[in-house]
């Protein structure tokens, strides 16, 4: 049986890019984990209106985080990576986004009267875009130089301090604003953690950096816009037609679908910049190779979490949060199918863009981000937080096709039959499995609900093991390099 540190030094000599996408991979398993468990402990002990109003901050916060980035963030990203004049690109990055957030807090401060469903959390917003521009600041520059090993730990290290605060201020009775403190409180401690591995220096620049990033980042922020759609517009009309109890739910069941997107998010961060690089050096077959690679590993998870989530997720919203999350049903079946789809829109579209392709990637956001905003206003007021789910999965499928249409032109979109073929038989056996234990064994408790998810992951597993001898080498590549 091999020790830790013989599996350590295997990991460290399989290529790189496995290797980041596995340590991207168990950390984004890790810090999820952590993150249910929390929200599980502020459902049951604060509820869904007042986690709602922190929700609604998180909202705030996002929309204003990419308003001020300005596109900035994946301009930098994508020139750093490209290897020239790294340090005066970041220079340029750093001066433009402190001007933008200057600017963000002076019209904050101006229009105070008018955002009266925030008057309670103002102050926690403003210090909130400070130490969001420093924060995303140290790890645009990590990522730039291509670790996203360290950008990932650095993010989990956030994630995790920031529950750890909110965790000690809700147990002290501090409510919302305590969970917006935490939030703060994790971003200042990661940032003076990621600031040791930040190689970037503050130099001069001139204007052909200034001029290369706003050319760049003018079309990643249109799209990134259209991405805030999909991300808030749902949240914030929640807010705005139902109740913050409403809000909360909705939220809670969507993070309780994203375990469904592990893979497809490590792999996201791991090939960007690699994307980048061999667009410039030509190399359109490992782009296409690795295309294919992403949509099978994103599916062996994303796949067998839908149909699990269907059979056994109304017992799990309400063993893990409480009866009040009960009514998420019906839109977690809907928010868990979304997530499939998301698959091939977010990898589609970060290798429209990692192609240096903005403009195709803004077109196609554009167009969705339109369909999610009618279909918001058409359907929540009628269907309540189960039309803001449909509506979302409805132009994720849009989105989606019209990446294919777009990528396709520059590349040969591929999805590999036989493996993910064996996903799904592998995926509709543990099915069977789960309907005939729901069949047998009521599921009266949390042990049995948990119980029969481990039945299923194991039914999977070795199922998908048997068939499919591709992930069978995988794992001996790691286990015997």
């Amino acid at each position: 049986m091999p020790t830790m540190s013989i599996l350590f030094n295997r990991l460290m000599r399989i290529e790189p890019i496995r290797r980041q996408s596995m340590v991207v991979l168990i950390l984004q398993i890790a810090i999820t984990f952590i993150g249910f468990l929390s929200t599980m402990y502020f459902a049951h002990t604060i509820g869904a209106s007042v986690l709602g109003a922190y929700f609604l901050f998180l909202a705030y916060v996002g929309t204003l985080n990419i308003l001020y980035d300005g596109g900035f963030g994946g301009a930098v990203v994508k020139r750093i990576s490209e290897g020239k004049d790294q340090n005066e690109f970041y220079s340029a990055f750093v001066i433009i986004r402190m001007i933008l957030v200057i600017f963000s807090i002076a019209a904050l401060i101006l229009i105070y009267p008018l955002l009266t469903d925030l008057h309670d959390m103002f102050t926690w917003l403003l210090i909130a875009l400070v130490a969001g521009f420093v924060f995303s600041s140290i790890l645009y520059g990590i990522y730039g130089m291509g670790k996203a090993g360290i950008y990932q730990t650095v993010g989990f290290l956030n994630s995790t301090l920031c529950i750890f605060f909110q965790v000690i201020a809700v147990f002290l009775g501090f409510g919302a604003a305590g969970l917006a403190g935490g939030f703060i409180f994790g971003m200042i401690a990661a940032s003076i953690i990621g600031l040791r591995y930040l190689d970037m220096k503050l130099v001069r620049f001139k204007s052909y950096h200034l001029h290369s990033l706003v050319s760049y980042s003018f079309w990643i922020f249109l799209s990134s816009s259209g991405s805030l759609v999909f991300t808030y517009a749902d949240t914030l009309l929640i807010g705005y037609f139902l109740e913050n109890a409403d809000v909360g739910i909705y939220r809670v069941v969507f993070q309780f679908t994203t375990i469904a997107a592990f893979i497809t998010t490590a792999m996201r961060i791991v090939l960007f910049p690699n994307i980048s690089k061999w667009s410039v050096s030509g190399d359109t077959d490992r782009i296409e190779i690795s295309l294919s690679k992403a949509f099978t590993y994103s599916l062996m998870l994303a796949v067998p979490v839908m149909m699990g989530g269907l059979l056994l997720g109304d017992k799990l919203l309400y063993y893990f949060y409480g009866p009040d999350f009960e009514s998420g049903n019906f839109t977690l079946y809907l928010l868990l199918v979304m997530q499939v789809t998301n698959v091939f829109v977010f990898l589609q579209t970060t290798y429209i863009n990692g192609l240096n392709y903005p403009k195709k990637a803004l077109k196609v956001t554009i167009v969705a981000a339109a369909a999610n905003i009618v279909l918001d206003f058409a359907l929540i007021p009628v269907l309540g937080i189960e039309g803001a789910a449909l509506a979302t999965l409805l132009t994720m499928a849009l989105n989606a096709l019209l990446a294919y249409f777009v990528l396709s032109k520059f590349i040969n979109v591929n999805i590999e039959y036989v493996p993910v073929r064996n996903i799904v038989a592998s995926s509709s056996i543990m099915a069977i499995v789960l309907i005939s234990y729901r069949l047998l064994v009521p599921l009266s408790s949390v042990w049995v609900t948990l119980l029969s998810v481990l039945l299923g992951g194991i039914v999977y597993t070795v199922f998908l093991l048997k068939i499919d001898t591709d992930v069978q080498t995988e794992i001996k590549k790691l286990l015997n390099y």
